[in-house]
């Protein structure tokens, strides 16, 4: 799979339709220009539409993002990559897909092959080819060369387990012993709970316990009382 072919209109510096489509191959492609010819523009146009890097914005982000020059105001703008799909590595039909996004200062809509799809579904078609949000490796923005040459042996590690996706269950492993941790402290105050609780039943029961006693005993007396009452009664008649 790769990029054949993109096009571009009023986005940022393209604010006529530009079409690439001839130039790329499947190999290793080169974008050379003169100081403010628009490579940084046309690498930022790929992101815009492949990468997570511009998943959510605002409503000023899209206006910055819209062609500003002399003439007319451009109020929409969109960026569509045409991704060669003979390997099949997109699962859906067809040797080739079409991402578009199309923005404006109040709208931000995807297609899909020319008809309307949702940033989660274009997403998950890109995930399932590699386009990982995880492993955002698969573009490499300049700078990131250099900086490699400059990161020490511990950095470099932690930058292949990311490309390699360890670092994705690292993080999961991570949550889940934090998970796992928090867990054990919510059974420890429950276990402490419980105990606390199996104290003040014991404490109910004894003192239960007690008021039995205490009322079998004061019903024997309320009886005695009874039968002397009833004997001094009977003395007195007697007499």
């Amino acid at each position: 799979m790769y990029i054949k072919q993109v096009i571009i209109r009023g986005f940022k510096t393209y604010k006529e339709q530009t079409s690439l489509d001839e130039d790329f191959s499947p190999g290793t492609n080169v974008v050379v220009g003169f100081n403010g010819a628009g490579k940084s523009n046309f690498f930022q146009a790929i992101l815009f539409v492949l990468s997570d890097q511009y998943a959510s914005l605002r409503a000023e982000t899209r206006k910055a993002l819209l062609h500003e020059g002399a003439g007319q105001a451009v109020l929409t703008a969109y960026v569509e990559v045409i991704l060669d799909n003979s390997d099949k590595r997109i699962p859906i039909d067809g040797d080739q897909v079409a991402i578009r996004r199309l923005i404006g200062v109040k709208k931000d809509d995807w297609l899909l092959d020319g008809r309307h799809s949702t940033k989660a579904e274009i997403f998950g078609l890109l995930e399932s080819a590699g386009f990982a949000k995880s492993s955002p490796y698969y573009i490499v923005q300049q700078g990131k060369v250099g900086e490699l040459t400059l990161m020490s042996d511990a950095q470099r590690l932690g930058l292949l387990r990311d490309i390699s996706g360890a670092g994705v269950y690292d993080d999961r492993r991570a949550e889940s012993m934090k998970i796992m941790a928090d867990t054990a402290t919510r059974r420890s105050r429950t276990q402490g709970l419980m105990e606390e609780v199996q104290t003040k039943l014991k404490s109910l029961e004894d003192e239960q316990r007690e008021l039995r006693e205490c009322e079998n005993l004061e019903g024997r007396k309320r009886t005695l009382e009874y039968i002397l009452a009833d004997r001094e009664w009977r003395g007195a008649q007697d007499r």
